[in-house]
């Protein structure tokens, strides 16, 4: 029986979210109870899921919606700091949400204080630059249909 050399490589870790959107463009971000700062929503990739399958989960669970995740926006690799290993984290399209999917928006106490719609400006402000960097990314490539390929938030040259 040989041994699958594939489990000798190095191991990344993957993080799935999701741009939602309103009627007025803005995006909706999350405010978490572990955290200092925003978030969008989302979060880590389980063993034996797929990241389209985390993003729709993790709306599920922080938000209470079960909206289709489209397509991928962003790929951004960041290097290993602060105790963390390098990782993919993934930004895909959730789309424009309705007033009454924002209306049946629902946060759990103890996962989030609460969520917001935010422009651009207002995104930047709580946001980690890393994450702004992203998202205004993925925000940038919505329009032409393409995918935006980052490492550290910045645009690979």
């Amino acid at each position: 029986m040989s041994v699958d050399w594939t489990a000798t490589l190095p191991r990344k870790r993957i993080g799935a979210g999701v741009l939602l959107r309103d009627q007025r463009e803005r995006v909706l971000l999350v405010e978490p109870t572990y955290k200092s700062h925003w978030e969008v929503p989302g979060g880590c990739v389980e063993a034996d899921e797929s990241p389209r399958a985390a993003a729709g989960r993790e709306l599920r669970e922080e938000l209470g919606l079960s909206v289709p995740v489209g397509r991928l926006l962003v790929t951004d690799w960041v290097p290993a700091r602060d105790g963390r290993t390098e990782g993919l984290m993934l930004i895909f399209d959730g789309g424009v949400l309705s007033a009454e999917e924002t209306a049946g928006i629902r946060v759990p106490a103890e996962e989030l204080r609460g969520w917001a719609w935010c422009t651009a400006a207002e995104a930047g402000e709580r946001l980690l630059p890393l994450l702004a960097r992203r998202i205004a990314a993925a925000v940038r490539v919505l329009p032409a249909g393409g995918c935006a390929y980052l490492e550290d938030g910045y645009e690979a040259a």
